[in-house]
């Protein structure tokens, strides 16, 4: 959609309350667009009272402006990652990925409640946030047109980048508390704050150069070692510590115990984005971090070999439908059917240490569907294992290992 489509309509902006927030929709309101704010509150780290963002947007010319609940959906969603062991390139948990899908479908569902039909976004046109907003609308409301000012040349004509959102939210004295100064802009939610952009775009600038906002750096933390415990029965948290808890809870604890612990703060990824470039990301995700190694080391015990191959060919296509986009899609959802075997069996409790950023294995207990048994591997004369059946096995993979020397495939 262009601008010229929209004066006179109502329009509901997913907002988050900050620079883009503020400055699109008083620059929609100036062009004549009645303009419905509507954000999703996911349990922003960076947002104390989340009324503050409702009056903001209110101040920015907002018609209205209506906070949706969505904490409890993300901490659902981002349980489904662990679980799935979806880290998008090795190190990037998709926290704003999932929170994205998220956003869209408890904020499509609000919208559709005020009788509104368009959607606009601040995600910027070289980004990976546009995909999601669009794919994940076009799935689940395919009615619904999107408005994506950083794909408008009416507004590129006018803001070049955050200098210009910057000057003309101080001239319309709108409140904001970005500066010409601030080096990199976050994005916050539950499951993890994305660091990205100015100075960090400059791989001459190292990750702790961040400011954390769920925690402390590694060299900051304590010096000495906490234990944490969490009991999972079926794939889900039930304990932490010995207390019952909730997804939602699970988060907010781990969140809290591995931040002060230096727990996946400041992790550095230079990731390829869906539209083709490649960018920097420094990351913060603590609870994701700390629970999903948890899992990891639950999933260790209970994954055959064949499993496991399985397991992690899943692992990869839903950490990448996600990241670009699809995971409402029928494929995503096939994906996660195809994973949950696998979580049936994740039922147990792990324990490990932390320190200084570091997160070490404790101890395990009450694994009812582990495969390691001590006897079995053990290399004492104890056990079922005879390692004179070796023999036999051997002599049988011999057979191929020399086929490969015998017709010369083996270079000496």
């Amino acid at each position: 959609m262009k601008l010229n489509q929209l004066k006179g309509k109502i329009v509901g902006a997913a907002v988050s309350g900050g620079l883009d927030s503020c400055t699109i929709t008083r620059w929609l309101v100036d062009q004549g667009v009645n303009v419905v704010c509507f954000t999703a509150d996911l349990g922003q780290p960076d947002e104390k009272d989340m009324n503050e963002v409702r009056q903001r947007m209110l101040a920015s010319g907002a018609k209205e402006a209506i906070l949706v609940s969505a904490a409890s959906d993300l901490a659902e969603a981002g349980l489904q990652v662990i679980q799935s062991q979806a880290a998008y390139e090795g190190g990037y948990w998709n926290t704003t990925g999932i929170a994205r899908h998220i956003t869209v479908a408890v904020l499509l569902a609000e919208m559709k409640k005020q009788g509104i039909r368009i959607l606009a976004h601040g995600a910027t046109g070289r980004g990976n946030d546009q995909v999601r907003f669009q794919l994940a609308t076009n799935m689940l409301a395919p009615t619904f047109e999107v408005y994506a000012p950083w794909r408008d040349e009416s507004f590129l004509q006018r803001f070049g980048g955050r200098k210009e959102m910057i000057d003309f939210c101080n001239t319309h004295n709108l409140p904001i508390t970005a500066t010409h100064e601030k080096p990199y802009s976050t994005d916050a939610n539950l499951l993890g704050l994305t660091h990205e952009a100015g100075r960090l775009e400059s791989l001459k600038t190292p990750a702790s150069f961040i400011t954390p906002g769920m925690g402390v750096h590694p060299t900051e933390a304590p010096d000495e070692t906490e234990y944490f415990t969490v009991r999972f029965d079926r794939g889900r948290p039930i304990e932490i510590n010995g207390s019952p808890t909730t997804p939602l809870d699970a988060f907010q604890q781990a969140n809290l115990i591995g931040g002060r612990n230096g727990i996946g703060i400041g992790i550095h990824v230079v990731e390829n984005r869906f539209v083709g470039i490649k960018s920097r990301g420094v990351y913060e995700s603590p609870g994701m971090e700390l629970l999903g190694r948890c899992y990891e080391y639950l999933l260790q015990l209970v994954l055959d070999r064949r499993a496991r191959r399985v397991f992690d060919r899943l692992s990869d296509i839903v950490a990448e439908q996600i990241y670009e986009g699809y995971w409402f899609d029928p494929a995503t959802q096939s994906q996660l059917a195809s994973i949950q075997p696998f979580t049936q069996l994740a039922t147990g409790e792990i324990t490990v240490a932390l320190y200084r950023g570091n997160i070490s294995f404790h101890a395990a207990t009450s694994v009812p569907h582990s495969l390691y048994s001590e006897e079995t591997a053990s290399m004492e004369d104890i056990g079922d294992f005879n390692h004179a059946d070796s023999e036999g096995f051997l002599s049988v993979l011999g057979v191929s290992a020399r086929a490969l020397a015998v017709s010369n495939q083996i270079e000496d």
